[in-house]
């Protein structure tokens, strides 16, 4: 029944009426804009945050990657700092003459003249 209604009832062709629907095709145009607008924002917004979330993800990988890595190197370095203690140490005692003699008998079996020297072996050694 409403589409007989509409068959009978006549359009008025008036500019007031042309007027009205421009002015309606016109704010549809608008609002179908915006509405593309606003969309290509918040899609360039969430690419952005995408890429930051990613960005940042990445450094706090590489990030503990050099703090593990840190780690690794600073106790590398205390046992080389030990050991440079120790070298030291082996630099002073080398300056003595009785040292290196004691060191001579002991590794390369030198004796003075009219001295024997034995090699007892140790017992944990053997085990």
């Amino acid at each position: 029944m409403s589409a007989a209604r509409n068959q009978k009832v006549a359009k008025i062709h008036s500019d007031y009426s042309q007027a009205k629907q421009d002015q309606h095709i016109k704010q549809q145009k608008k609002r179908r804009g915006l509405y593309r607008r606003l969309s290509l924002f918040f899609l360039v917004a969430v690419i952005f945050g995408i890429l930051m979330g990613k960005t940042l993800l990445e450094q706090r990988a590489i990030l503990q990657e050099k703090q593990d890595r840190k780690e690794v190197v600073e106790q590398e370095l205390v046992q080389l700092e030990r050991k440079q203690l120790r070298l030291e140490e082996e630099i002073v005692k080398l300056n003595d003459d009785e040292y290196i003699a004691k060191i001579a008998r002991r590794d390369y079996f030198m004796s003075e003249d009219g001295e024997i020297i034995f090699n007892i072996p140790d017992d944990s050694s053997s085990n």
